[in-house]
């Protein structure tokens, strides 16, 4: 939910991320206008559910994360908090890329904790526990981000875009299984 943009015309900068990070603070304690927001709001309805069984066991899989949590190398380039229907886009980085070198760009929810320990919204480290302790057979090569908000005409190139296409790169690469961390 954002007043930026379209929806609060020639504001300061300043002033569209101070009225963001509030209302991010509001829906987070007040359930109830969160609530009452969702209502309001248009979703997009899925056709069927998207489930496909695993076929081996845990332990034998190779399992990926993807998150929409915004989170990014610092190197690559940051998601688009300018458009207020969000960035349809994705980060792809390596799993073993290490915590001190990724960043969040995401000003739609309060990542503060996020900030401090990276596996509060992409729970790598839990994850290579798992492996090591031979509950999952593999991890994926590649760790893959996007943005959590995504709205309008974004939402078509979502869906018929970007998400196929991390969809190709996780069968290409051998897993079996991903783990999603949504914010």
């Amino acid at each position: 939910m954002t007043y930026s943009g379209s929806k609060m015309k020639n504001t300061p900068r300043w002033l569209d991320e101070f009225t963001n990070r509030l209302l991010v603070q509001l829906l987070k304690h007040f359930p109830w206008l969160a609530e009452r927001w969702a209502k309001s709001h248009r979703f997009v309805e899925g056709e069927g559910i998207p489930w496909a069984p695993l076929r081996k066991p845990l332990r034998d899989s190779c399992i990926a994360m993807v998150t929409t949590a915004g989170v990014h190398l610092k190197s690559q380039p940051p998601f688009n908090m300018e458009d207020p229907d969000g960035d349809a886009s994705f980060r792809a980085f390596p799993t073993d890329a290490d915590r001190t070198d990724l960043t969040i760009t995401h000003k739609y929810y309060d990542h503060s904790a996020a900030d401090r320990d990276i596996n509060v919204v992409l729970p790598i480290d839990r994850l290579r526990e798992l492996r090591d302790e031979r509950v999952i057979g593999g991890i994926g090569p590649t760790l893959y981000s996007f943005m959590g908000h995504i709205d309008g005409p974004h939402l078509k190139t979502l869906m018929e875009e970007t998400a196929p296409e991390v969809a190709e790169r996780l069968v290409r690469e051998g897993v079996e299984a991903v783990f999603l961390t949504p914010t």
